[in-house]
């Protein structure tokens, strides 16, 4: 891929987001394999290859309740009023050998999780019994029990060779505690992309430190970690640079430590302090040039010690909305995730779109108000700089290139930021 990348397709988002795909292939072919992963490590990421069961749960005979394990023959004429004695003859804890034998007329008394002793077939909860105030070895049961009552069986959960958790899940904490109750200790999954992430600005102060003139506080280095993080990658650098080419370069060399792939965000259009351009374009695969999308631009890709880097602009509205628009999918690609589908909605108000580009307007998805298909409502205006709004909003309305107003009602694609 070289720098003179500049055909209408790839000018479109459809187009360049194929362009960041291709520049991207090292780093999905290396996301499409698996890399095994201690079970404390793997929530949230996606499973390479299919869990199945290597033996059956529960993996013995054992008791759903607290109570008594009996034979159903015996407490088959039980009755709140005409209770049935039975001797006690031994009592069985979790984690335990079986214990004693049941026989006629006996019970042992049995904890939730405990082995079913042998003789017995069910299990009488403790709240259906009560001693015999005559005789201490001897429990009164108040309720009949059928065969297998309060008795969990092996494979009545899983049966061994079962596909528990399969490939492609997202691992969330209800799959590792499947995996830990099959013995599993650790699971394959996709590798998670290691992104650097670098800021640029000589305007930018970090938040909660005082401002001096023209100075900002610096916002896009969290929002894009945390936009990673939720795509899975693990973040291994959040940097900010100046617009001097020398601390960009050091921020740069810094960044591609151990990383995949390289974020920046900002200096990317065609003014004198553009020092992303600067450094980057005219490298292997580079490419800088605006796109016909609103907001979002300028985009740019590169290369730095081998590792791809994928250039944003820096206002904080066209970043996020580029980075949900053109890297977003490609990322979900690399960990196995699916991608995030549209929903429809209907336009709250009239909405009017800059001819040949594509919009991606902000709104907030509301009710359906019984109508079967959500509203969505516009939040602020077309500005890249209107970052306050944007929290706001949680989806974005894609208003195609050749359409320039669009009415109330009217049903759109509403993708999920």
């Amino acid at each position: 891929m070289a720098s003179s990348h500049s055909d209408t397709a790839s000018s479109s988002p459809d187009g360049y987001r194929e362009l960041v795909r291709a520049h991207l292939a090292p780093m999905l072919a290396r996301a499409a394999q698996s890399t095994r992963l201690p079970l404390v490590a793997c929530a949230d990421s996606v499973l390479a290859r299919d869990l199945r069961a290597a033996v059956d749960l529960p993996l013995f005979v054992n008791s759903q309740m607290d109570g008594y394990a009996v034979r159903s023959a015996d407490v088959a004429e039980a009755s709140p009023d005409v209770p049935v004695r039975l001797r006690v003859v031994g009592a069985v804890h979790a984690g335990q050998e079986p214990g004693s034998r049941v026989d006629d007329d006996e019970a042992c008394k049995i904890m939730t999780g405990a082995p079913l002793p042998e003789g017995a077939d069910c299990v009488v909860p403790v709240e259906d019994t009560s001693p015999d105030p005559d005789e201490s070895s001897v429990v009164l049961v108040r309720a009949p029990r059928a065969r297998g009552e309060f008795v969990r069986s092996p494979g009545d959960d899983v049966r061994a060779g079962d596909v528990v958790i399969p490939a492609g899940a997202q691992l969330r904490a209800r799959h590792l505690a499947a995996a830990a109750s099959l013995g599993e200790s650790a699971l394959d999954v996709r590798p998670r992309p290691r992104v650097g992430v670098v800021a640029t600005g000589s305007e930018l102060v970090a938040p909660g430190r005082p401002l001096g003139p023209g100075q900002i506080w610096e916002s896009n280095s969290l929002t894009l970690t945390a936009a990673l993080k939720a795509c899975g990658c693990d973040v291994t650098a959040t940097l900010t640079s100046s617009d001097d080419r020398d601390e960009f370069s050091a921020a740069l060399d810094s960044a591609v430590s151990g990383a995949d792939l390289v974020v920046t965000v900002g200096a990317v259009s065609m003014g004198d302090a553009e020092v992303v351009r600067q450094v980057l374009d005219g490298r292997d695969g580079s490419r800088f040039a605006p796109i016909a999308m609103q907001p979002g631009g300028p985009q740019g890709i590169s290369t730095w010690r081998d590792t791809p880097v994928v250039c944003l602009p820096g206002n904080p509205v066209s970043a996020l909305v580029s980075f949900v628009v053109l890297l977003r999918p490609v990322i979900l690609e690399a960990v196995g995730r699916s991608p995030v589908q549209p929903v429809r909605a209907r336009l709250s108000r009239d909405v009017t779109s800059p001819a040949g580009k594509v919009q991606f307007l902000r709104a907030a998805l509301g009710p359906d108000f019984g109508a079967g298909i959500p509203v969505v409502e516009p939040v602020s205006g077309p500005g890249s700089h209107l970052v306050a709004s944007m929290a706001r909003a949680d989806v974005l309305v894609e208003i195609p290139a050749d359409v320039t107003s669009l009415a109330a009602g009217t049903e759109v694609d509403a993708v999920a930021l």
